[in-house]
């Protein structure tokens, strides 16, 4: 509940406790607040019990913290059940080597998998060199023009 309450901050709210309710009345103060909370988690505990007796055996695994949606999320689709085919393609998808392939071709670099995959779809024993010849290269920066030219315009676009 307090996970990112840190020294400084925890220290901060013993010194106004100390200044708002004073060094006589904070004992007495902790415990009313100690107390308030156990009852409410004892209302809580048997509210809970209560409503899991109410669902009855059908309902015997049924957890609270499922409501919750990432939790239950996580549950369904991460957990064994593997109805919808999830486990293969989460082992066939490889975000490093996807990450590799985009950040090589980014830099203007080919990589081992995207000469192979270029020589496959090109189907002829030229490979990637008559890909490179049909089609332009999109990673390669345009020629800045000169400096008494002007840029194109687009009427539309503005």
């Amino acid at each position: 509940m307090f996970n990112d309450i840190g020294a400084l901050e925890l220290l901060t709210l013993v010194v106004l406790a100390v200044l708002v309710f004073g060094p006589e009345k904070l004992p007495k103060v902790i415990q009313d607040v100690t107390r308030t909370i156990r009852k409410i988690r004892e209302f809580s505990d048997s509210a809970k019990e209560d409503i899991r007796s109410e669902l009855g055996p059908q309902f015997k695994d049924f957890e609270f913290e499922d409501l919750n949606p990432k939790t239950f999320v996580r549950k369904q689709l991460m957990d064994g059940n593997d109805d919808l085919g999830l486990k293969e393609i989460r082992e066939s998808f490889d975000l490093r080597k996807e990450m590799a392939e985009v950040t090589d071709a980014v830099n203007g670099r080919e990589s081992a998998t995207s000469t192979g995959t270029a020589a496959a779809a090109a189907g002829t024993a030229a490979g990637p060199d008559l890909l490179k010849k049909s089609s332009p290269d999109l990673l390669k920066k345009p020629a800045q023009p000169a400096a008494d030219e002007r840029p194109p315009f687009d009427a539309d676009a503005t």
